[in-house]
């Protein structure tokens, strides 16, 4: 599937994330058990899943047909981002075949001493074809990842790096600005909690929107509801 293709299937529609890392309570060390989220997902009518891990990235491939958002999370020391970080979980991602490479393109430390652009520039030039989806947590990290020639922008990031807005729900704000400022794909991304939320996200300007934990993380639904009922 090429660029244009895929931008075309996911314009306007929800992505549906199918994630879960070790400590989780999905996640089974044994074997994966993400592509039956992923069946759910595409029995519903997602056009994409975004997924973490080369064992998901192949099994959901494999499951549902479905195009794929692949990333790799992994905590190497003196790295503060740790989604696809280094040239290695990039190579795998490749070779597993993932559809779209999802790159932490924060500003924060990078133990290899490398700066982000000094990364993503080596991703593109060892990789020209490959479609790369760009996790950024403020506007100015989606102007400079937009420069460095990514093809998709997404807010993934939004609140978790320590110098980006801290809110409970969307950063729709974040997807205006970006959305009103670059010619590429802007992915609503993180805090996604209700069909209205998402809905709100594609009129603000998001090209398409990822929702992963209000659909495949029963843990994080399940203490929604009781903090709600419990106060």
């Amino acid at each position: 599937m090429n660029k244009q293709e895929l931008f075309d299937r996911i314009k306007g529609k929800v992505i549906v994330s199918c994630q879960a890392v070790p400590g989780e309570p999905l996640y089974v060390e044994e074997k994966s058990i993400m592509y039956l989220m992923a069946r759910a997902a595409k029995q519903a009518g997602t056009p994409a899943i975004r997924t973490s891990s080369i064992r998901d990235v192949v099994a959901i491939k494999e499951e549902t047909g479905l195009p794929v958002i692949g990333l790799i999370k992994v905590k190497y020391e003196g790295f503060e981002s740790y989604i696809t970080p280094t040239m290695k979980e990039v190579d795998e991602l490749v070779e597993a075949g993932s559809d779209v490479i999802a790159l932490d393109c924060t500003n924060r430390k990078r133990g290899d001493g490398k700066s982000v652009n000094e990364f993503i520039t080596e991703v593109r030039q060892k990789y020209p074809d490959a479609i790369l989806m760009a996790d950024i947590s403020t506007y100015e990290e989606g102007i400079n990842a937009w420069k460095l020639g990514v093809d998709i922008v997404g807010t993934t990031m939004s609140g978790y790096t320590e110098y980006s807005p801290k809110t409970d729900g969307p950063d729709y704000e974040l997807v205006k600005k970006l959305a009103e400022t670059v010619d590429i794909p802007i992915i609503g991304e993180g805090k996604i909690h209700s069909p209205e939320q998402a809905v709100e996200m594609l009129k603000t300007g998001a090209f398409a929107v990822v929702v992963g934990g209000a659909i495949t993380r029963p843990l994080e639904i399940a203490q929604r509801f009781i903090k709600a009922v419990e106060g």
